[in-house]
């Protein structure tokens, strides 16, 4: 099962109702959890949301999980801070959707074309890439859409895999839950 973290995102029920279509259980958790409800789950989604110091509770589950983890849009920017990365105001607001490039697909762009749309809803951004991550995915106004810590299995995304307007989101959620073991590859 994996475990939502719910941020108080406009889209935290999206993220459980893709993840219902994909076969996976999951259960929807406030951002107050603590890591000991959290030992029995396979994986762990930190939802987006409106406000950041709301959410920083998050950075003891993203610093200190021993499980994959899955940062959406603040859950992304709540990764960054964990691991000494730097948010800020993003260029340019983004609210519709965006050409995302894969610079390396890893996991979670398995099998993902190198350029797909994907829908942003996001006025801050990681400015600055935190220690010990590389970038996997970037747009033309957002250079890190996408990271993964170089050891761990923690992986953020600047977008919304979870709603129909992101070309591919379901394959993206499904990688995820193969490097959570609850697919096996090709199933």
């Amino acid at each position: 099962m994996i475990a939502i973290i719910n941020n108080g995102g406009q889209y935290v029920h999206r993220i459980f109702r893709s993840l219902k279509y994909l076969g996976v259980k999951s259960k929807i958790l406030p951002n107050t959890v603590t890591l000991e409800e959290l030992k029995d789950y396979k994986g762990i989604i930190l939802s987006g949301g409106p406000d950041i110091e709301k959410a920083k509770g998050c950075i003891d589950i993203a610093l200190n999980a021993e499980v994959p983890i899955l940062g959406i849009c603040l859950g992304h920017q709540l990764i960054a801070l964990a691991y000494g990365g730097e948010v800020g105001k993003a260029n340019k607001e983004e609210y519709a959707l965006t050409k995302i490039y894969v610079d390396n697909e890893d996991d979670l762009f398995k099998n993902i074309p190198k350029e797909f749309n994907a829908w942003a809803s996001h006025k801050d951004e990681v400015k600055t890439l935190p220690k010990n991550f590389e970038i996997l995915a970037h747009s033309d106004i957002c250079k890190i859409e996408a990271m993964k810590h170089k050891e761990k299995e923690i992986y953020g995304v600047q977008f919304h895999p979870e709603v129909a307007h992101t070309e591919y989101g379901s394959d993206i959620l499904k990688n995820f839950c193969i490097v959570c073991g609850i697919f096996k590859e090709g199933e």
